[in-house]
């Protein structure tokens, strides 16, 4: 037993596994929110006030930064598959699959930070407004 804790804990994963999980974990998230929206929507005609609670959460502070976390899982899902893609098409280019993820990554940040921020900006545009306002600029 604990021959077996040692090597879980001393595992060392490199890019393709960690590829392959955060595919699999950005899959489930997809697929989960897909079965909430579904539900949601369901409340239009069924129980409008539950609906526009549901509205309100999505606005709230803790709802913008799930759908900033569901953005990244959705921008992460789409790089990672047309990677994958790119090696399934083209096999010579499995040699460079460290690469191809670690590209991936770049134009996952160069993408996803301004994201985050245009759904993040009505949480910090008050307090934005606020300071300019401070320092004089209109």
């Amino acid at each position: 037993m604990r021959r077996y804790l040692g090597l879980l804990f001393t595992y060392r994963s490199r890019e393709g596994t960690v590829a392959w999980l955060f595919h699999r974990i950005s899959g489930l998230a997809i697929w989960a929110f897909l079965v909430l929206h579904v539900l949601d929507i369901y409340l239009v005609g069924d129980n409008p006030g539950a609906y526009d609670d549901i509205l309100r959460f999505y606005a709230s502070p803790v709802g913008r930064v799930l759908e900033v976390l569901l953005g990244a899982a959705l921008l992460y899902h789409a790089l990672n598959g047309l990677r994958i893609v790119i090696i399934d098409l083209w096999p010579s280019m499995a040699q460079y699959h460290k690469v191809l993820w670690r590209a991936s990554w770049v134009i996952f940040i160069l993408l996803g930070l301004p994201g985050a921020a245009i759904i993040l900006l009505p949480l910090y545009r008050d307090s934005l407004t606020s300071l300019l306002h401070t320092l004089g600029i209109n």
